[in-house]
């Protein structure tokens, strides 16, 4: 992923304050605004700094962006250089829907879009409902949480801990974080939005308070992968077992205890089905994949070396390199 440096795109300081940002922003657009700048990359010039001004000049996204920054900065990245963030890294920021107000049609660079995603994006209008005197709801906020994938099979209730930001008085970005206590639904699937109503920005004039939606991912797992409702789970299985075929118990992600009969001749990465066994629903739940994965035993004492070397004198013509 590309990174985008922002302060170096508005040429200010890290520690730059909202009215200093908002000063550079405006000197920039006056260069670079398609209808009086003269310069041959002024769209794309244009483009850069207004998404670096929404960032900036927003306290939650900065504080965001500050924090995956830091990392790459660490390493000394510019803008331009590609960066890997890392799992995780943009779970637990909450944002403001809206708060940018450039518009669902505006030309977002990759980064931005990794980084906010549907919560970076402006709605129209949004601006004008803070100086309306009328009656109108309140902005819904968006934060990303990471949850374990049993919390999807079974339902639970979990506390998270979620970060924002606002500016001081004097135009620097204060950190906040909440603490909200959210009811899992069993069956939640990654992407899903879990609705806290009422949760969001308060509203104006009276009007009732926006919502906060909680975008699931689940938190990575060597053990499983996830597609949708579809959970393929490793099974490790002995060379004879994968041969011969055997009945052997598994634990499923749910936390049950399952007999799985593995057939003759089995090879590595063929998949068994477990019909209904994956992230559960009400309607079509996923299926369980068992991907059987032979275990290769070392030949430690005589009595094994011996066995293998028995094992190899039954199959002369076995060549596992061979294409045929």
């Amino acid at each position: 992923m590309e990174f985008k440096d922002y302060y170096q795109i508005l040429g200010v300081g890290k520690s730059a304050t909202a009215d200093e940002i908002k000063k550079a922003y405006r000197k920039l657009a006056r260069k670079y605004h398609p209808d009086v700048s003269k310069e041959a990359d002024a769209s794309k010039r244009m483009a850069e700094v207004n998404e670096a001004n929404e960032v900036l000049g927003d306290a939650e996204k900065r504080a965001a962006y500050d924090s995956v920054g830091a990392q790459a900065w660490a390493r000394g990245a510019r803008s331009g250089d590609d960066v890997r963030p890392p799992p995780g890294w943009d779970t637990g920021f909450e944002f403001r829907d809206g708060a940018g107000g450039r518009g669902h049609d505006a030309d977002y660079s990759e980064f931005f879009e990794n980084m906010f995603g549907r919560a970076g994006r402006g709605q129209p209008g949004g601006s004008r409902a803070h100086r309306s005197n009328a009656q109108m709801r309140g902005n819904d906020h968006h934060a990303k949480i990471e949850l374990d994938l049993i919390d999807a099979y079974l339902g639970s209730e979990r506390t998270i801990h979620l970060q924002s930001s606002r500016m001081d008085d004097s135009g620097r970005v204060v950190p906040e974080e909440r603490a909200l206590q959210v009811k899992i639904p069993k069956g939640v699937k990654e992407g899903q939005l879990i609705r806290l109503a009422g949760q969001g920005s308060p509203g104006f004039g009276g009007g009732p308070a926006g919502d906060l939606m909680l975008e699931v991912q689940f938190r990575q797992d060597a053990r499983w992968r996830i597609d949708g409702r579809d959970v393929t789970q490793k099974l490790r299985i002995s060379p004879w077992e994968a041969a011969l075929g055997a009945g052997v118990h598994v634990d499923t992600p749910d936390g049950a205890t399952v007999e799985v009969t593995i057939p003759a001749g089995s090879g590595a990465g063929r998949k068994l089905r477990l019909k209904g066994r994956g992230i559960p629903s009400t309607t079509a739940p996923g299926d369980l994949y068992l991907e059987l994965e032979p275990a290769v035993p070392s030949a430690v004492t005589d009595e094994q070396r011996s066995a293998w070397q028995a094992l190899s004198a039954a199959y002369p013509g076995f060549n596992p390199r061979s294409s045929s």
